[in-house]
């Protein structure tokens, strides 16, 4: 069985390289910082989840058909705007 070694050196080519360098993925890329998205899709995303605490709390202790529907308009707005914003195909990468 191969020992493996942990530590914050590695060799990269018969080059050694400290922990926090810029980094090369095996096949060449350079590996890309997170992407924390845009205000438009973080707002999109926090309409949809209000809508989904709206129409949860109208369920309990007993059904408000009324705010229940109140709910899913809110996540429909909220989806609408993920759409309009193009969250899913832009942000993502």
């Amino acid at each position: 069985m191969a020992e493996q070694a942990s530590g914050a050196v590695t060799e990269t080519g018969g080059q050694s390289m400290a922990h926090g360098a810029e980094q090369t993925l095996p096949h060449g890329e350079h590996h890309l910082e997170h992407n924390s998205g845009r205000p438009i899709s973080w707002v999109a995303i926090s309409v949809i989840v209000v809508g989904f605490v709206v129409g949860g709390i109208a369920l309990v202790p007993h059904p408000t058909w009324w705010a229940f529907w109140l709910g899913v308009g809110i996540a429909v707005v909220g989806c609408l705007m993920t759409a309009f914003a193009k969250t899913f195909s832009t942000d993502w990468y």
